[in-house]
């Protein structure tokens, strides 16, 4: 039964922050001393047999604070924005049922704007459109993709990296196949949308972060070498070595797996495939630091004081319990 009146909006906690920042610490700290139950928000996550290269929690700490969406999807079966709004939207009302809080902790920014603000409907994939652009992408480059896009949908372009296959693909298949683009499209969906996810429930924001972002690149590339330690290569090999999946595939694109799988092709040296998922990772969090700078209503959770030193994880949990209400 749900611990909340009808007059009341249930609260939904949300833990933001770049790859690398901690956030699955403090996610199984908060458990631990909140009523709250975590739900996994993160894009590669979802994939079974993927757990090295993605940091997947462990075992110790999913048994001490249980994840949500994790290990849900084949890596041959791709899982959209779409696809979290519908599973998180079923867990937060699971959670609420039950008179707990939901907290959604994870990384892919886009699943956190999706939930948010609701998504628009978009024009089903085209394979031919697809094709074209993607082999466009492999003679060109994926900039020149990216200039194509801004060129017809230019605020949708801003907020796309050019290197970013996926979204930059997708953004500019939409306005081939249909002739609308994503701006155009999310603008008709917010004038027909109902209550928003903020309408429906109290949102208490939260981003993870060092002040010094030379720290989280240190920390990135300390994990990406124990990664490979620990068995990335192997880990990796079993997908490739499937014969089922291509690199076509988002699981496949995912920062570090794709450098290793181009290690596996022939096309690097290991080293090299190291090196470029360690940059890859560094993009990556600098493209989820680019989305927050700009996001509305986050607080920030610094893991370090105003004079560089490194906070103990009680004094994190202590700063981040004042947001919490």
């Amino acid at each position: 039964m749900s611990a909340w009146t009808a007059d009341e909006k249930p609260p939904v906690y949300l833990l933001m922050g770049p790859t690398a920042s901690g956030k699955t610490n403090l996610a199984c700290e908060l458990h631990e001393r909140l009523p709250v139950d975590l739900v996994s928000v993160d894009s590669t996550l979802v994939y079974r047999g993927m757990d090295i290269g993605t940091a997947k929690p462990s075992a110790e700490e999913q048994a001490r604070a249980p994840h949500r969406l994790l290990d849900i999807r084949d890596p041959a079966d791709p899982y959209s924005a779409a696809d979290f709004v519908a599973d998180a939207e079923r867990e937060i009302a699971d959670i609420h049922a039950a008179g707990r809080i939901p907290l959604l902790v994870g990384g892919t920014m886009l699943y956190f704007k999706a939930l948010l603000d609701g998504l628009a409907p978009m024009p089903a994939a085209d394979p031919v459109v697809r094709e074209r652009i993607e082999r466009d992408a492999r003679e060109h480059g994926w900039p020149y993709i990216h200039q194509q896009l801004a060129q017809v949908d230019p605020e949708c372009a801003a907020e796309i990296h050019p290197n970013h296959s996926q979204r930059l693909s997708r953004a500019l298949e939409v306005y081939l196949s249909s002739g609308e683009t994503m701006t155009e499209l999310r603008a008709r969906q917010r004038r027909e949308q109902g209550p928003t996810f903020n309408d429906r429930f109290s949102v208490t924001q939260l981003a993870i972060a060092p002040r010094d972002r030379k720290i989280l690149h240190r920390r990135i590339e300390q994990r990406f070498t124990t990664m490979v330690e620990a068995g990335l290569v192997d880990e990796v090999a079993a997908l490739y070595n499937r014969g089922d999946l291509s690199e076509d595939l988002p699981a496949i694109r995912a920062v570090g797996y794709r450098q290793v799988w181009d290690y596996l092709a022939g096309r690097c040296s290991l080293d090299e495939a190291i090196e470029r998922g360690i940059i890859a990772t560094r993009q990556l969090a600098k493209r989820q630091f680019t989305w927050l700078n700009g996001w509305p209503g986050v607080n920030w959770v610094f893991t370090e004081n105003e004079t560089g030193k490194t906070l103990k994880i009680e004094e994190i949990v202590r700063f981040s319990l004042k947001y919490l209400p």
